[in-house]
C-alpha cells in the first residue's frame, strides 16, 4: 500500500516522541491502526501512513467544489450528498457545517474507522456531524455499493485512494475505469457532479472521464503545507 500524501507524518504538529498506538484492528483488508503523535491523530494501513488531523483543507475543498459545481448548474433543494471515505472526519464535518446540504451519506469500508469516531478519539471532530439528522454512515466498500445501490445524489464526492493512478488496495481501480465512472453515473441525479480527491493531477483521467460522457471535466488544485498540491477531478454526469 503506497504513502499517502493526504498530510504528512512529518507535520510540525507531531511529537518528536514514538508514536502512541491507541487502538489496533485486523479489518477486511488488513491491519489497521490509530495512533497519536502529539497532538496529532493517524490512521495507518498495513504499516502505512494514510492520513493524519494536521490539516484537512483539500478534503474540504473536495466538499465545496462538488456544491460550487453544482450551484452552477441552477439552484437546487437539499442536494443530496455522498462522500466515499470517512478517514479522520474532515469532509463530513465540513459538509454537515453547510446548510445547503441535504442527505448526507459516507460510505467507509473499515468498520474500526467508525468505531473511532463514534465511540474513540476520533469523534471530537466528527460527533456534531454524527448527531446531525441529515448525516449517515453506510459500512460497505465503496466500489460494491456504487454497483449495488438504488439510491441516487446530487454530488459524489470520492476520497478512498491517492488518486485514480494510485490506489490504496488493488480493487480499487475499477472505480476510475470506465465501468466504474458508468457506476458513479448510475447514481448521479441529472446534471449532477462527480468530485474525485486525488494527490496529483492525472490528464488521463481527465479523458476517460471525458470519454464516459462527463462534461465541464477540470481540475482543481488545492495548495498545501509542503509539496505539490492536491487536486480535485470534477465533472458533471451525462444526461
Amino acid at each position: 500500500m503506497p504513502l499517502t500524501t493526504h498530510d504528512s507524518p512529518e507535520s510540525s504538529e507531531a511529537s518528536s516522541e514514538a508514536p502512541e498506538v491507541l487502538d489496533r484492528r485486523e479489518g477486511p483488508y488488513g491491519e489497521v491502526v490509530l495512533r497519536r503523535h502529539g497532538t496529532l491523530l493517524q490512521i495507518i494501513a498495513n504499516g502505512c501512513f494514510l492520513m493524519d488531523t494536521s490539516d484537512g483543507r483539500s478534503e474540504r475543498r473536495l466538499v465545496d467544489a462538488a456544491a460550487d459545481a453544482l450551484a452552477a448548474s441552477g439552484p437546487r433543494t437539499a442536494p443530496h450528498l455522498l462522500i466515499g471515505g470517512l478517514g479522520v472526519g474532515f469532509s463530513l464535518a465540513h459538509a454537515a457545517a453547510d446548510p445547503r446540504w441535504g442527505r448526507i451519506a459516507v460510505v467507509e469500508r473499515e468498520g474500526a474507522v467508525i468505531d473511532w469516531h463514534r465511540a474513540g478519539p476520533l469523534a471530537a471532530l466528527s460527533a456534531d456531524a454524527l448527531a446531525d439528522p441529515r448525516a449517515e454512515i453506510v459500512e460497505a466498500d465503496l466500489v460494491g455499493y456504487v454497483n449495488e445501490t438504488s439510491d441516487t445524489y446530487d454530488a459524489l464526492c470520492l476520497d478512498i485512494d491517492n488518486g485514480p493512478g494510485w490506489t490504496v488496495t488493488e480493487g480499487n481501480d475499477g472505480l476510475y475505469a470506465p465501468s466504474g465512472l458508468a457506476g458513479c453515473a448510475r447514481l448521479l441525479r441529472p446534471g449532477g457532479v462527480l468530485a474525485v480527491w486525488s494527490a496529483q493531477p492525472s490528464p488521463e483521467f481527465e479523458e476517460t472521464l471525458r470519454n464516459a460522457g462527463f462534461q465541464q471535466v477540470r481540475t482543481e488544485e488545492i495548495p498545501v503545507a509542503r509539496g505539490v498540491p492536491d487536486v480535485v477531478h470534477i465533472g458533471v454526469g451525462p444526461g
